[in-house]
């Protein structure tokens, strides 16, 4: 399988665009089959090929940096993008169809059996379960994609006898031509429209995870998504609607507190679980469906799901400190993610939210604060400062820093309640990424 993947890549004009992570594993992985081929390699910073010990030494390397580093990629035969890189002003039309990426090269060249999963928020914690789920069952698994390692970084060792568990993000998404044997999409709401011309041109970025399946693949999407309700058109593979609201139409639904699959009881709302809220039951309803098409022990399925443990900063639960509970939800970077947050955890009294500004709506979350039982709605630049102006003021903590947030939080949060970090916004910016930011507020919560 490998062996194809190089003969692809074998005598082309290929382009690597952008020198990040996936960046380099791309030219790792071509640099180990074809260590002579021509490379070009491009990157928004200027002369960032000087930060490479490797590459200097690489007299097979033609380097374009800086800002006209997106010039000219008609000429070239493969563009591997990197998916940070947007291309939402730019005319695409003459060479859409050589822009790939490592997921795609991986859906083309590799016979695996593939689970591809998406949506704004509950991709990684659905990725993960399912991987949870199949591995368990003694079945060969792993799980690759949108999860921080770059797919190019596996490929030499995945066995064709292996089920692939995919995370797919939208950048990941955009281009592809290619889509798994079974595809999820979770939800779509507001987010990366910095990155994309409008909103319907990222939830069609996340369409392109079913739309070149085949009759025998299976499609799963969320019917209650509006959406998606819309958007989603003919798919080719064998659909599955999945419903919490219990319409009458869906496949996988939730009625009286069970989950259904067409006439079955498949999962009881009260069994044992550490995925606390609705919405992490939405994406246990995903998890039993994959269960259920591949004929997976369904009593085994439902013990994993139940020993499955929260990851990092999604609801994790940091501690108890004074009497007061703290939970870090810095994935929660757009303003249904905040609320959900809040009614899954229930005893919130304090809240922190605030970031970048990404124009995102936020109406719904506003509303949602000033009709709330929270006490203290801590808000941080920028986004924070702006939706303080519609909050009620008895509520709001303007803070700068997210030292100056945990210290309010500490001070004002009543013994007994919660204080969550949700920041209904990106990081970018003031932090890193949402990872930082949620290790940082964990730092300060466990100071003394």
């Amino acid at each position: 399988m490998i062996n194809n993947l190089i003969d692809y890549f074998k005598d082309k004009k290929i382009l690597i665009l952008g020198f990040g992570r996936e960046g380099q594993s791309t030219y790792n992985l071509i640099r180990k089959y074809l260590p002579e081929q021509q490379l070009y390699i491009a990157d928004q910073k200027e002369d960032f090929q000087n930060n490479f010990d490797f590459l200097k030494s690489d007299n097979h390397v033609t380097f374009i940096g800086g800002e006209n580093y997106l010039e000219g990629l008609e000429d070239y035969d493969v563009i591997m993008k990197s998916p940070g890189i947007s291309f939402a002003h730019l005319d695409t039309s003459k060479f859409i169809h050589k822009i790939k990426s490592q997921l795609e090269l991986l859906l083309e060249f590799f016979e695996n059996f593939t689970i591809g999963i998406t949506g704004t928020k509950g991709k990684s914690t659905t990725s993960s379960l399912i991987y949870k789920v199949i591995s368990e069952q003694d079945r060969k698994c792993i799980l690759l994609g949108n999860i921080g390692v770059p797919v190019f970084d596996y490929v030499d060792s995945i066995d064709q006898d292996v089920i692939m568990v995919l995370e797919m993000s939208s950048h990941q998404l955009e281009f592809m031509e290619l889509s798994p044997n079974i595809a999820i999409l979770l939800n779509v709401w507001e987010e990366h429209l910095d990155h994309y011309e409008s909103f319907i041109k990222y939830a069609e970025a996340k369409c392109n995870i079913y739309k070149y399946q085949k009759e025998n693949d299976y499609f799963l999407f969320n019917e209650d998504n509006e959406t998606l309700s819309s958007l989603v058109k003919n798919p080719n593979g064998i659909t599955y609607k999945v419903s919490m609201s219990g319409k009458s139409d869906s496949d996988i639904f939730f009625k009286d507190d069970k989950v259904f699959m067409h006439d079955k009881q498949i999962y009881d709302k009260n069994e044992q679980r550490n995925l606390v809220g609705d919405y992490n039951l939405n994406n246990i309803m995903f998890v039993l469906g994959v269960s259920e098409i591949l004929h997976l022990d369904l009593n085994k399925t439902i013990k994993s799901i139940s020993e499955f443990k929260t990851l990092n900063h999604r609801l994790e639960f940091v501690g108890e400190f004074d009497g007061v509970k703290y939970y870090d939800n810095s994935i929660g970077t757009i303003p249904v993610a905040t609320i959900e947050a809040v009614k899954a955890l229930k005893e919130v009294d304090s809240l922190i939210i605030g970031g970048m500004d990404r124009g995102v709506d936020y109406k719904e979350l506003i509303e949602f604060l000033n009709n709330s039982e929270i006490g203290n709605i801590i808000c941080m630049p920028k986004t924070g400062h702006d939706i303080a102006k519609e909050l009620k003021q008895e509520k709001c903590h303007i803070v700068d820093t997210m030292e100056e947030a945990v210290a309010v939080a500490k001070k004002y949060t009543k013994k007994g309640k919660i204080c969550l970090l949700s920041p209904a916004a990106a990081s970018y910016g003031f932090f890193k990424n949402f990872e930082e930011k949620g290790d940082i507020f964990k730092q300060l919560v466990q100071s003394t």
